[in-house]
């Protein structure tokens, strides 16, 4: 995580959330703000659409011969100031960056602490492409923004495939301060490549399941930003924006099929993974490996900001893959979707893969190449009353930073 003044964070800790609520829209903090939707709208206004295209093109590219990945597709606003060719690329960004704290903050299940994290520079152009640009029109050589995005996020994943890009590896421990003891292998010169360590394993006990003693227990697939909500009208009051968004639509099935009658009204939880997190995911239930469905789509990027817009739906336009799994418990398929994003090269299932295949709380489904991601889990009526802490998280609303194993909630008696 990248916080910013910390002696001042720390103080910000300390109000209840009311209080933080407020003291973030009247602009208060005592450096610079939070940005919002309504700043983002004219953030980077003195930009044209074709610079910030190019922009997002050279930190692609910028990538295949600089590992120094703070002052590539890992820049965050603090390091602006050090890159002046991004600066000479995209008008305007240094002005963003030195006016506002681009990201969100995040609530410390364990601490209840608050901390800001930081959104990538990348994760930004791309959201002012889709959503403050000209999303719909042709961009530099593009049809459109989501054929450039795509292009990138496919030419970034064979980037990082390739054995140069394993000596990225080091900056990219550094910049995020990973924890490197509980690796399976914390050698960093024996990965092959970038990707090889992006999608890197833990040792056994890294992520022990909470309560693994109690059968009505599900458990958190991913070490990632979550947010649940009893039913799917919550999440679209809460969270989800876009106008686009319907289960059928996620799901990829008519309105009237037996799978949308089946997960109508379903409780949904949504596991974001930022670029640092391992980036494995894991089955929240005890059940058994079903069918899956791969939906072609589109790599715009999944931070908050790009969820809660309005104006276009990016869980159902992005390209994903639906798992179902049968909960032993009640008999019930639990849909398992992860969905790729900006610069994310592909989902690969394991586990998730041997139909037929028993599966416990905790075991492997499969993991994410490079990029931030999402998995969005959906749990008909009667599968899961969510941890009351968590709901009320979400409710206000906040992600909660977690791990894979702890608790999500329980299957009512």
């Amino acid at each position: 995580m990248i916080s910013f003044n910390s002696a001042r964070l720390q103080r910000l800790n300390h109000l209840p959330p009311s209080a933080l609520t407020m003291h973030l829209l009247h602009h208060q903090v005592q450096d610079k703000p939070i940005e919002n939707s309504q700043s983002a709208a004219n953030g980077l206004c003195e930009a044209q659409d074709d610079n910030v295209a190019k922009g997002l093109e050279s930190m692609v590219a910028h990538s295949e011969t600089s590992h120094d990945v703070s002052h590539g597709i890992h820049m965050h606003g603090k390091t602006v100031f050090e890159v002046p060719w991004i600066q000479k690329m995209v008008p305007g960004i240094e002005k963003l960056a030195a006016n506002y704290h681009i990201g969100n903050f995040v609530v410390v299940r364990k601490s209840g602490e608050r901390i800001f994290e930081s959104m990538p520079i990348y994760a930004r152009i791309g959201m002012h492409l889709l959503f403050y640009g000209s999303a719909r029109e042709t961009i530099l050589n593009y049809k459109s923004v989501g054929h450039l995005l795509q292009e990138q996020s496919v030419k970034q994943g064979a980037i990082y495939n390739s054995p140069e890009s394993a000596k990225s590896i080091p900056s990219f421990v550094q910049t995020y301060a990973l924890d490197m003891s509980e690796l399976l292998e914390p050698d960093v010169t024996k990965y092959g490549s970038f990707n090889e360590f992006f999608f890197r394993k833990l040792k056994p006990d890294a992520r022990p399941v909470e309560n693994p003693e109690n059968p009505r227990g599900i458990c958190s697939a991913a070490d990632c930003r979550l947010t649940v909500y009893p039913t799917v009208s919550l999440a679209c009051k809460y969270w989800i924006k876009g106008d686009e968004f319907s289960l059928p639509n996620l799901l990829q099935v008519p309105e009237n099929s037996p799978t949308a009658i089946e997960f109508d009204g379903a409780s949904m939880a949504i596991f974001r993974l930022a670029p640092a997190d391992y980036h494995r995911f894991h089955c929240p239930i005890d059940g058994v490996v079903g069918d899956s469905t791969n939906i072609p789509g589109q790599y715009y990027t999944v931070n908050p900001q790009a969820v809660n817009e309005p104006k276009f739906d990016v869980f159902t336009a992005n390209i994903r893959s639906v798992l179902y799994l049968t909960h032993t418990l009640t008999g019930k398929r639990v849909a398992f979707v992860a969905i790729g994003a900006l610069l994310v090269g592909s989902i690969v299932w394991t586990k998730g893969a041997e139909k037929g295949t028993e599966v416990k709380r905790g075991e492997e489904l499969g993991y994410f190449a490079y990029g931030g991601s999402t998995v969005i889990a959906l749990f008909p009526n009667g599968v899961v009353d969510f941890d009351e802490d968590l709901v009320k998280n979400s409710e206000e609303p906040i992600e909660t930073l977690v791990q894979v194993g702890s608790s999500l909630g329980t299957t009512p008696a």
